[in-house]
């Protein structure tokens, strides 16, 4: 049985009221990556140390933690790396799997970095191996299957000029 709403003006009650509430809805994890090229086009892709595949520079949200803030705080962590973000791409709820609950996925527009900056990134922290500018087409074999779909959607977006939603990687009715 649900409990009875307070009157909304007795704060501390109300509080209480929405703090249970909120206390019984579902969490979801949040992933924001970000497509980052080089002026030839190439597109940046990290090898992290802790899975086999290699991914979108990114990473995991933190509680309260804003997606256009968590790829920020992860670049400047992994590569040193201060990127603007230029808009949303794709946003893909990913079905559970394995282990892992529902997440959301977001992929950023981080434009064209100059030359001389993408010769510099190496990985700054363990959790990545190498990191590579490389051919779309490559990216797609480096990847793995739910992030190339997720990065496929990406690229399209970014020619269309407008996001996509996804669903499992694949474009939502």
């Amino acid at each position: 049985m649900r409990p009875t709403a307070p009157d909304p003006g007795d704060t501390d009650a109300w509080n209480a009221y929405l703090a249970e509430g909120n206390a019984k809805q579902a969490r979801k994890r949040v992933a924001a990556d970000v497509l980052l090229r080089d002026p030839t086009g190439r597109v940046l892709l990290v090898n992290p140390t802790y899975k086999p595949d290699w991914d979108l520079p990114g990473g995991m949200a933190e509680a309260n933690e804003p997606p256009e803030e968590t790829v920020g705080r992860e670049l400047l962590e992994e590569l040193g790396l201060k990127i603007t973000v230029y808009g949303l791409l794709v946003v893909d709820w990913v079905a559970p799997h394995g282990p892992w609950d529902d997440q959301i996925a977001f992929i950023f527009n981080g434009g064209t970095l100059p030359q001389d900056q993408a010769d510099r990134l190496h990985p700054r922290d363990e959790e990545l191996a190498e990191v590579a500018f490389v051919e779309p087409e490559e990216a797609g074999a480096r990847l793995g299957e739910r992030v190339r779909r997720r990065f496929t959607a990406a690229m399209t977006a970014l020619t269309a000029g407008r996001p996509l939603y996804l669903r499992d990687g694949v474009p939502a009715p």
